[in-house]
């Protein structure tokens, strides 16, 4: 997708940069998801059409109350459910503001802020933004669709340290239950995550919640493929989520 890049003059902190989805790819997705809801309006109705022919078919009852509804309503109805659901994807898009003394992220209505000298380096690790802090803690870890080149550049002219991979890729280990060498609490905080990860999967609010806990106990975790990944770093201050 392409990224829409402005610049603005900041009462603090010289330029500002805004990396978000583009206009044409947000109105896109709006168009995408009217017309899959209109689509399948459409198909309700015809099946609740041929339901009511068949007196042996189950659910009639529902059938035929969808069958009395007049044929524009449904398309209509999926329409609306269809733009209600890229008002939600828009709304989980991130965000990212920069300028020379601080990075905001936005994603989901909830916004992070983070002091330039807070920021040790940032890099994309999949479909992930990570910055990471001085003590080798992720500060945080967001999904982020937006082209990596882009992002690079961007971070990169306002002179913050870009790393095309994870300069601490080498110490993950995968966790098994038990597994020796973290600190206390963190196998069962990891276990409960592994249990969200299989049920929920990765993008559920209790994995990442979780993810925080373990960055309170000085273990950062990465997933892949729903197996987790962790490494420990000495903790200099309080954990970000």
């Amino acid at each position: 997708m392409n990224v829409h890049e402005g610049t603005k003059r900041e009462s603090q902190g010289g330029r500002l940069t805004v990396l978000r989805q583009s206009t044409l790819s947000t109105v896109c997705i709006y168009v995408v998801f009217m017309l899959v809801g209109a689509g399948v309006g459409w198909l309700v109705g015809l099946l609740a059409d041929w339901l009511v022919t068949l007196p042996w078919a189950p659910l009639q009852g529902p059938a035929e109350l969808v069958a009395s509804i007049p044929a524009p309503w449904l398309p209509a109805a999926g329409a609306v459910t269809g733009l209600a659901l890229g008002l939600v994807a828009q709304h989980e898009q991130l965000v990212i503001r920069l300028s020379y003394d601080r990075v905001v992220l936005t994603c989901k209505g909830r916004e992070q802020e983070f002091p330039r000298d807070a920021v040790a380096a940032v890099f994309r690790d999949g479909k992930q933004l990570v910055l990471l802090g001085h003590d080798g803690g992720e500060l945080t870890r967001q999904e982020c669709d937006l082209d990596v080149g882009r992002v690079a550049d961007a971070f990169t002219e306002h002179n913050y340290v870009w790393a095309d991979v994870d300069p601490h890729q080498d110490e993950f280990r995968r966790w098994v239950p038990g597994t020796p060498g973290l600190p206390e609490g963190a196998n069962a905080i990891l276990k409960a995550r592994q249990e969200s990860l299989e049920k929920k999967g990765p993008s559920h609010e209790d994995v990442w919640e979780l993810r925080g806990e373990l960055a309170r106990l000085g273990v950062v975790v990465r997933d892949e493929k729903r197996r987790q990944y962790w490494r420990t770093f000495r903790k200099s201050g309080p954990a970000v989520e």
